[in-house]
């Protein structure tokens, strides 16, 4: 008798640890200190305050087995360095590994720099934010696990086709400009003249995946939206601000949150050739804000209108899976070198390419650096969801591929820019195209790195998919 009771009480024991938990915490990493550099430019930008804040957004989950967390981080893309340093400092003060944190950039063009770089201003206000940053995902991530309570969650997918386009398009003649290499031969070209046009050169992406997360008790947690969508805000203000992604968590937030602890997210999806310009049917002009509010509302609109159809389910199992991937970084050709040389020489020819100065040291800086780089990636599975991590600006193609052979392919998204910065990511046939993000400098990892991503992302698929 005393027998059974102890095992009944093992096995209740067990299913109490079992139950499937989240929570959520935003950060404010707004800059404390002025004027901020504007990362997401070719030309110095800088700011001296914020037209809306930006935050550190995390949710942390878990089922009894596994414990992971999610961060979105308002800035347009984060060095690894700092990444890593977030996540030790938040390993260290809670139950989460390492290697079940991911932590993804926006991709906003209005935020302070978040990853080394040679165009950095190296001044006090510039160190304290790199510090603020770093702090900041850290106690996102502390926070939410603590707010961590008996949950259910809920799957849905929203269309938005209206505000994506794909930026890379196939020229008419004489619709194709010398890129910054002197070189006259691309095929296509990004964000062109409307008068030049023939057709995109690449897909869009129309879907908005969710998840939705609230207490069994009916409390709204949090939601974690995705879009391929690169940035809406524009590049020439010098205002600090969160972008499209801010607002949308803005309106979600209003609209299910039921307190302040309530974290709506948007998170960047494979938006690398995706922006909200339309090429083919002008729209009217707009100021940016307008327009950044405009997105914002459409997107979380529609994200909330499928919000009122789904089913939430309590029986929510968790799977996380890193590598870490080693691939060549690009290395210019001698005559790229010497072109480079010439160009940053104290007579430089009198006609240069736009943008010529910016691509030579970038070239220059591809010689002298690390032959090789190491990459993050990650997959996880909530429930039926797969989700996908890349540290690239990846082109929209590659994201529907993996959501066309993945194994949870009703299911599947792909968060960019997370866990590091390593530029963009073409396909080999995007590669041939050339244009801005094939350029030397622009993307900096091998011609075949988009084709060893995707075969380590599946493989990794599989293994969390077989773990349901």
């Amino acid at each position: 008798m005393k027998l059974r009771l102890l095992l009944a009480f093992i096995i209740f024991t067990v299913q109490v640890q079992a139950q499937f938990r989240a929570g959520a915490a935003k950060i404010d990493i707004t800059p404390k200190v002025w004027p901020v550099q504007l990362i997401g430019s070719f030309s110095e930008r800088l700011a001296d305050k914020a037209h809306d804040p930006l935050y550190a957004r995390a949710i942390v989950c878990d089922d009894g087995n596994t414990r992971l967390a999610i961060v979105i981080v308002d800035n347009c893309l984060i060095g690894r360095n700092y990444i890593d340093q977030a996540k030790a400092l938040a390993a260290k003060r809670t139950e989460i590994r390492t290697d079940q944190m991911l932590v993804a950039a926006t991709h906003t063009h209005t935020a302070p720099p978040g990853k080394d770089r040679r165009t950095n201003r190296d001044d006090a206000a510039h160190r304290a934010y790199f510090k603020q940053l770093v702090n900041g995902i850290a106690e996102a991530i502390i926070a939410a696990e603590k707010n961590l309570a008996p949950a259910e969650m809920a799957h849905g997918v929203a269309l938005a086709p209206e505000e994506i386009f794909n930026r890379r398009w196939y020229m008419k003649e004489g619709g194709i400009a010398v890129n910054p290499f002197g070189d006259p031969n691309d095929t296509v070209r990004m964000n062109p003249p409307r008068n030049l046009i023939e057709r995109p050169a690449g897909p869009t992406d129309p879907e908005v995946h969710f998840i939705s997360l609230r207490s069994t008790n009916g409390r709204p947690i949090a939601l974690l939206a995705n879009y391929s969508l690169h940035y809406v805000g524009g590049v020439p203000q010098a205002t600090i601000s969160a972008d499209y992604f801010g607002v949308f968590a803005g309106h979600i937030e209003q609209a299910l949150g039921k307190d302040r602890n309530y974290v709506a997210i948007m998170s960047n999806g494979t938006s690398g050739d995706i922006n909200n310009i339309s090429f083919r049917v002008p729209r009217g002009r707009m100021e940016r804000y307008q327009r950044m509010n405009e997105v914002a509302k459409l997107v979380s609109d529609r994200v909330l209108a499928i919000h009122k159809k789904v089913s939430f389910e309590t029986d929510i199992s968790l799977a996380m899976e890193q590598t870490l991937l080693t691939l060549k970084n690009r290395q210019p050709t001698t005559k790229q070198i010497a072109y480079a040389k010439t160009v940053l020489s104290e007579n430089p020819p009198d006609s240069l390419p736009r943008l010529a100065e910016a691509y030579a040291h970038r070239t220059l800086g591809l010689v002298t650096g690390p032959r090789e780089e190491e990459i993050v990636l990650q997959t996880l599975r909530m429930g039926e969801v797969g989700i996908c991590s890349i540290p690239c600006e990846v082109l929209c193609e590659i994201g529907l591929m993996l959501k066309a052979k993945s194994p949870l392919p009703q299911a599947t998204f792909t968060i960019e820019l997370a866990n590091g910065h390593n530029g963009y990511l073409p396909t080999p046939r995007q590669h041939a195209l050339g244009g801005y993000e094939t350029w030397m400098g622009t993307c900096t990892l091998e011609i075949t790195a988009s084709v060893k991503i995707q075969k380590v992302l599946l493989e990794m698929l599989e293994k969390v998919a077989e773990e349901n």
